[in-house]
């Protein structure tokens, strides 16, 4: 173990940290949070982009440097000089992208610790981890959430954690994972035991509070201590909040609430039984358009055996049939204490409550003791503070000011805002108070009450993603929630101990302080789009912790913040440059993706390439289940995607720059990418098609290498193809290099089927690539290539591409043999193979000619590039009606001839006529499309940089 990693474990008596020995671990944190607090007064300091909204005493008070700072955290660069390696080119380093599909569950203790919107599953990262890193490597997520990678870099050193993943351990720390090697299982070696350094960032203090407090080493004995002296705090100073009378007679009301009238008063000293609640409902009230009568929504909807909503339901007045939607809200209006003024709120009234005696479970509908119980709780002065700031601006934050809840208090009940107040102030360190944040939503009115499997309020909880408050609340009572929190969090301590050594920092992901070339490996989780409006949802935890997020640099589509896709992708190509700067070269990225939409697909993997990095590999994640979009939504994706990119190294980068882009440096980087390409990929005991090693797609990564380097492309696709197939091997429409095919070949031998690359038609660009494959196995005539063409053409055909005919992209990209001279090649081959009575058969013989007459094949190189010029120039003639054309919009166009448009306008660094022709595209059309959105976001760049 490093000393970084002992020296968090160890509490008591002398400590080290960054190279310097303090007599406490107290001492350490003093002696930090003075240099942290002289460096907050550095105007510079608070100038660095994603600083969060907070006064100085607020991120102090939830700092612990310099392991977790709730800002920028400037000790990263000790951190790295300490216990990181300097980048050497002459070290061996070489992996290929991990490309099995990565299957891991939601249930682990470890990931049920703390609600987040989105995170992957602690075990799903290890993988990765163990096939990329090597103990002791720097590993770095800038979007870090809960710090699940954080988790996964300390269990890498946790046997049993390793194994629980079908790995094998030898004794030595040797991982091994079980492989069919020619035909046999064999445990293969692939990694080493031994923790990872994590480095975690997130823009937003509520989720680098909560990584932080995961990834300590907190002892958990002294843990639970000190958080159930804090609770003990809360239960003695509102526990009398959540008791309700049983079965009480009419006296034991009133003297209940006689009781409650009292100074100091207490129902304790009653004769009738007390019970303790376990939860509440509440019910939204509204108007019936009708009668106008109150409709209480529990009342009307809900069947009381069940606890399910039936809609349409009757209403109670004048019994007519009707649903929510069709119903007007009740309101009412209220002195709040907090604000000092009154507020006007939609009418929700409590319903139900099950509650406790002794062992025994009840449930009741609310007595006049009840209402007066909660009229009394209404009316204390608050005497521990509690947040009552306005919402803030957002597309999420303000959803519910329609219903008047405008304040952050006012997503609480009275008690459980109270209750949560004197815990955070009797807890004394609030940088520990981590069950302060796992509490708080469902100790909100987010809590939805549902009835699940026929148990009766068994279900419910907040609605991921979203500030919805449902018509029907759970309110279950805090000290409850706080103590199943403490006592989770109490077992997953002593579960799990870790031995520490993450660094977290909370800022900006475009702004890291770590030193160029200084980390590993780099596992992310971005923000995708308009999915989770991050920072509006996390509000309601950084309320409480009273450091926010500042909005200014969240990467995200919002109205409200005035962010579009363009400005989204601009601001991940911003993060995925630091990340390119701080990792060393030769090393991988990994980015799990989950949305649903092509473009923000495109923003992602543009900005990835825009950033410098090759996109090598794309897999699945199954995280075993569906968002609530996910699942009700039939577009949906329903496994993540992980994209595997490394950062070239070095010496091709110096070798293009030497070259100065010529033909030599489309094969360096050809020969250079393949070796980071998977050789084999296995699923299910059959082989799978690598579509990185497609000869189409390894030009387009080329193509798009040269365009990131402001380089022109100096040769056109066909010349491409002829020299990849001149220079390197192909299999089963693969390329590979010469001491990377073996391996393939001897899998090949082992199954039975060659595999086949899936093709999907929705372009003319796909549908040349479709006609290419069909026509290189069998030269067809028209009408044989017709019938399995338009089948083709299916309901995936992009909506602005207008519809080549196939005469059209046949005449314009193959040839037709007339019937005179010798049979092509290509066509006697595959008359030959597949009819007998031609086999043998001299190309001129005249059996063969009529077969073979007006057959269409695929050109060879020569007479393809002859064919390619020829189109060109007849794209860039239409390219000059688009520019030509006066209207707002195109409605209608060829892709094709977009993108030799921007190309050729790329080439004579015209970048004004991209962004001007762009702006005729539809949105969609072009947000969707990766080749012209590279070229239209580096011409965005370059104009911005007025080159």
């Amino acid at each position: 173990m490093s000393d970084l990693f002992q020296n968090q474990v160890t509490k008591s008596g002398p400590v080290e940290c960054l190279g310097q020995t303090f007599p406490s671990d107290e001492a350490r944190r003093e002696h930090y949070l003075q240099l942290l607090a002289e460096k907050l007064k550095d105007p510079a300091f608070r100038k660095i982009e994603g600083f969060p909204v907070g006064s100085d005493e607020d991120i102090l008070m939830l700092s612990d440097p310099p392991y977790y700072t709730a800002c920028p955290n400037p000790f990263l660069e000790d951190f790295a000089g300490q216990y990181g390696k300097l980048y050497d080119s002459s070290s061996p380093y070489s992996k290929e992208p991990f490309v099995a599909d990565v299957s891991e569950g939601k249930n682990d203790p470890v990931y049920l610790a703390h609600s987040y919107h989105t995170k992957v599953p602690h075990k799903a990262v290890m993988r990765y981890l163990l096939h990329y890193t090597n103990p002791g490597d720097i590993v770095l997520d800038s979007f870090c959430g809960t710090g699940m990678t954080g988790i996964a870099s300390q269990l890498c050193a946790d046997k049993s954690e390793v194994q629980s993943l079908g790995y094998r351990v030898d004794a030595d720390g040797t991982i091994s994972s079980l492989e069919t090697v020619e035909g046999k299982d064999s445990w293969v070696p692939f990694s080493k035991m031994g923790g990872r350094r994590p480095v975690l960032n997130d823009l937003s203090p509520a989720a680098t509070f909560i990584a932080y407090n995961y990834n300590s080493p907190i002892d958990a004995s002294s843990f639970e201590v000190e958080a159930v002296a804090a609770l003990n705090s809360v239960e003695k100073s509102i526990g009398w909040m959540f008791q309700t009378l049983h079965k009480p007679s009419e006296k034991d009301i009133n003297d209940a609430i006689a009781e409650l009238d009292k100074e100091g008063g207490s129902i304790s000293t009653l004769k009738a039984p007390v019970g303790r609640i376990n939860y509440v409902v509440w019910s939204d009230v509204f108007i019936c358009r009708g009668c106008v009568g109150e409709i209480v929504f529990w009342d009307a909807a809900v069947e009381k055996e069940s606890g399910q909503v039936s809609e349409p339901f009757s209403c109670p007045h004048c019994g007519a049939s009707t649903a929510k939607r069709s119903l007007d809200r009740a309101w009412e209006t209220k002195y709040d204490q907090l604000l000092n003024f009154s507020v006007r709120q939609a009418k929700q009234v409590p319903v139900h409550i099950s509650y406790k005696v002794g062992r025994s479970k009840y449930g009741k509908s609310p007595d006049q003791f009840d209402f007066a119980l909660l009229k009394k709780i209404d009316e204390i002065d608050p005497n521990v503070w509690v947040p009552a700031s306005r919402m803030p601006e957002g597309d999420e934050a303000r959803r519910n000011d329609e219903a008047g809840i405008t304040h952050t208090h006012q997503f609480f009940t009275r008690r459980n805002l109270l209750g949560l107040g004197v815990f955070r102030q009797s807890h004394g360190k609030v940088f520990r108070a981590v069950n302060l944040t796992s509490t708080a939503l469902v100790a909100s009115k987010l809590y939805r009450f549902r009835s699940q499997g026929g148990s009766f309020g068994a279900g419910g909880g907040p609605m991921s993603g979203t500030l919805y408050i449902p018509s029907l609340i759970k309110e279950i009572p805090v000290t409850k929630l706080l103590k199943e929190h403490i006592d989770k969090q109490a077992r997953l301590k002593a579960s799990h101990p870790l031995a520490g050594g993450a660094f977290t920092t909370t800022g900006s992901a475009s702004k890291l302080s770590l030193p160029s070339n200084s980390v590993d490996y780099i596992f992310v989780d971005p923000p995708f789009g308009a999915n989770i409006q991050y920072s509006d949802l996390n509000h309601l935890w950084e309320c409480w912790l009273a450091v926010s997020t500042k909005v200014d640099s969240e990467a995200v589509e919002s109205k409200t913040q005035g962010k579009s896709i363009d400005k989204y992708r601009m601001l991940m190509a911003e993060t995925f440059k630091e990340m390119h700067r701080v990792l060393k070269p030769g090393r991988w990225i990994t980015v799990e993706f989950s949305n649903t939409q092509a473009s923000v697909w495109n923003a992602i993997q543009t900005a990835i390439q825009e950033a410098g990095f090759v996109v090598a590999n794309v897999s699945a994640l199954d995280k075993k289940q569906g968002s609530f979009k996910a699942v009700t939504t039939t577009t949906a994706v329903k496994q993540d995607l992980v994209i595997s990119a490394y950062k070239p190294n070095g010496g091709l980068e110096d070798r293009f720059v030497s070259a100065g882009g010529t033909e030599d440096s489309v094969w360096d980087f050809v020969r250079t990418h393949l070796g980071y390409l998977p050789r084999v990929k296995v699923k299910g005991g059959e082989l799978e098609f690598i579509a990185e090693r497609d000869p189409r797609i390894i030009f387009d990564r080329m193509v798009a290498w040269f365009v990131r380097h402001n380089v022109p492309v100096p040769m056109s696709t066909h010349e491409f193809q002829a020299g990849l197939a001149q220079r390197f091997i192909e299999r089963d429409g693969m390329v590979f290099l010469p001491d990377q095919v073996a391996e393939y070949d001897k899998k090949r031998m082992q199954v039975a089927i060659a595999p086949q690359m899936e093709m999907f038609v929705s372009d003319e660009r796909s549908a040349i690539d479709w006609l290419t494959d069909f026509l290189r196995r069998r030269p067809s005539t028209y009408q044989e290539v017709h019938t399995d063409f338009i089948s083709q053409l299916g309901a995936g055909w992009k909506k602005h591409e207008s519809k080549p005919e196939l005469a059209a992209l046949l005449e314009d990209n193959f040839i037709q043999y007339d019937g005179t001279g010798e049979v092509p090649s290509q066509i006697h081959s595959y008359l030959s193979t597949n009819h007998k009575d031609l086999r043998g058969l001299e190309k001129n013989s005249s059996a063969l000619v009529a077969k073979a007459k007006d057959r269409w094949y695929v050109p060879d190189p020569n007479k393809a590039q002859d064919l390619e010029k020829k189109r060109e120039r007849a794209l860039l003639k239409e390219f000059d009606h688009y520019r030509a054309f006066t209207g707002r919009r195109l409605k209608e166009f060829r892709l094709e001839a977009l993108r030799a448009g921007f190309r050729a306008a790329w080439g004579n660094k015209d970048y004004q006529m991209i962004i001007d022709i762009a702006a005729k595209v539809p949105d969609a059309a072009l947000q969707e499309d990766e080749k012209l959105l590279t070229l239209y976001d580096l011409a965005l760049t370059r104009t911005e940089d007025g080159v």
